[in-house]
């Protein structure tokens, strides 16, 4: 069997192709997986309404700590 120029061409486009097309369908999978975790982390993530209605819970449980201890220490 005689190798040809067309065989060899084949042969080395192949070679060369094929790492790509590995390497793409790698990234395609890891852009696929970040795709996923930004979701969730859009998901999960804490509006400022959020954190400004928790901050004023813990401020008002402040102070009522606060007049409970004036009370205690003014008696």
């Amino acid at each position: 069997m005689a190798l040809d120029g067309t065989l060899v061409w084949n042969i080395v486009i192949t070679l060369i192709i094929m790492p790509f097309g590995w390497a793409f369908s790698k990234m395609f999978g890891e852009v696929k997986r970040l795709q996923i975790l930004l979701n969730k982390t859009r998901e999960e993530y804490a509006t400022r309404d959020d954190l400004r209605d928790t901050s004023s819970r813990v401020m008002e449980a402040l102070h009522r700590l606060e007049d409970k201890l004036d009370k205690v220490l003014s008696k």
